[in-house]
């Protein structure tokens, strides 16, 4: 008789963070002769399974082929579109994780990772049909099943890839990315700055930006924008002679018009009133400093 016997020893930190990790939704998808489905953004990691078939996506202008067994992780917030797929059937499953995203992998990209999972394949399948049928079902004790069935996943593609996973509170993640953009816009408003432009040099959505800076800010990414111009705008009015044109062209404002408006908005006065008015009260200032006779 042989007998094989393994001692179970508990890793110090366990490389899942059930705590901060929650499953949002499975589903089950079949192309069948449509081509280019669009995939709308969300505001969780999406992971894609093959389960059938072959195609393409187009994730920030690279197209990445998947076959069945591949996986692709898309972090939250990122643009990916142009889905298309060879002649036969396309099959996958996709489920929305929130609280996680994937840093680095075979796309050595921060928004998505490619995972070969061939030699694994059986087992990833297994715990994303295991989702799925426990997601419907419903029944007692349904989402202890499910968070478990999440960390197996995670840590069966983590074994099938050279990549990492970071656990990330999504309210941290979105203030993380508010503060991004607010650095970028500092350090930008003078150029023409939309929200387009914001929302792919954060490498997110732009109506997922909105949300996440206007939840952590109370303003929109442009009424920001706009402050942060008038603010400068006080600076040059009051210590340079330059125009109005020339405030609102060095600023990137469209017109003067527009610059004025803005700055009434904001200020409760037009640009040149709030010039007049500083100027006045420095030369008052300046005359109180004079010596008296």
């Amino acid at each position: 008789m042989t007998t094989s016997c393994y001692s179970f020893n508990t890793l110090p930190v366990n490389p899942v963070d059930r705590s901060v990790t929650r499953l949002c939704y499975v589903s089950e998808i079949r192309c069948g002769g449509e081509r280019n489905l669009a995939f709308q953004p969300h505001p969780c990691t999406e992971l894609l399974f093959i389960t059938e078939g072959e195609g393409s996506l187009r994730l920030s202008g690279q197209e990445i082929s998947l076959a069945a067994g591949d996986a692709l992780i898309l972090n939250s917030g990122g643009e990916h579109t142009a889905f298309d797929f060879k002649d036969a059937p396309l099959a996958y499953i996709a489920a929305g994780v929130d609280g996680l995203e994937a840093l680095s992998g075979d796309s050595a990209a921060e928004e998505w990772t490619v995972v070969h999972c061939q030699s694994d394949r059986e087992a990833v399948l297994f715990c994303l049909q295991g989702l799925l049928r426990e997601m419907e079902g419903g029944l007692p004790g349904y989402d202890t099943v499910c968070r478990d069935l999440l960390e197996v996943l995670l840590l069966y593609l983590m074994r099938c890839s050279q990549f990492e996973i970071s656990f990330v509170p999504s309210s941290r993640k979105s203030s993380r990315e508010a503060a991004i953009t607010r650095r970028y816009i500092d350090s930008h408003f003078r150029e023409n700055l939309t929200l387009d432009i914001l929302a792919e040099a954060v490498h997110v959505s732009k109506y997922y930006l909105v949300h996440s800076f206007s939840r952590e800010y109370g303003t929109s990414p442009i009424n920001y924008l706009i402050s942060r111009r008038i603010q400068e705008s006080m600076h040059l009015l009051t210590e340079t002679g330059m125009s109005l044109a020339e405030i609102a062209g060095n600023l990137g404002f469209s017109s003067p018009s527009y610059f004025s408006q803005s700055f009434r908005k904001v200020q409760g006065v037009s640009p040149l009133q709030y010039r007049i008015r500083n100027r006045e009260e420095k030369k008052k200032k300046d005359k109180e400093k004079l010596p008296h006779p």
